[in-house]
């Protein structure tokens, strides 16, 4: 895999995260499993575009699910990416000086 084909690839996941929605169900997920329900309540959409944007993280790697009967529950594949988060908060600050 060279160069060009890494950063691709890297863009993809960073596609991922680049949503108010997604990263309020990552920061979620970043403290244990949780059921697709919650997720609902916590980003207050419908389920449907809930459902995309579960869909687009798992695309890409960063959750995963489980069913138990009816309910699915998610979980965070890729800790690391609450790196991100820290990465683009210290941004915030920098940039408030």
């Amino acid at each position: 895999m060279d160069d060009r084909d890494v950063f691709r690839r890297q863009a993809r996941v960073l596609k991922a995260l680049a949503n108010e929605a997604r990263l309020m169900m990552v920061d979620r997920l970043a403290r244990g499993e949780c059921s697709a329900g919650e997720l609902v309540a916590l980003v207050g959409l419908d389920a449907s575009t809930v459902s995309k944007h579960l869909s687009v993280l798992r695309a890409s790697g960063i959750v995963d699910d489980r069913r138990a009967g009816t309910t699915v529950f998610y979980r965070l594949m890729t800790p690391c990416v609450m790196n991100f988060f820290a990465c683009a908060t210290q941004v915030l600050k920098d940039k408030a000086l």
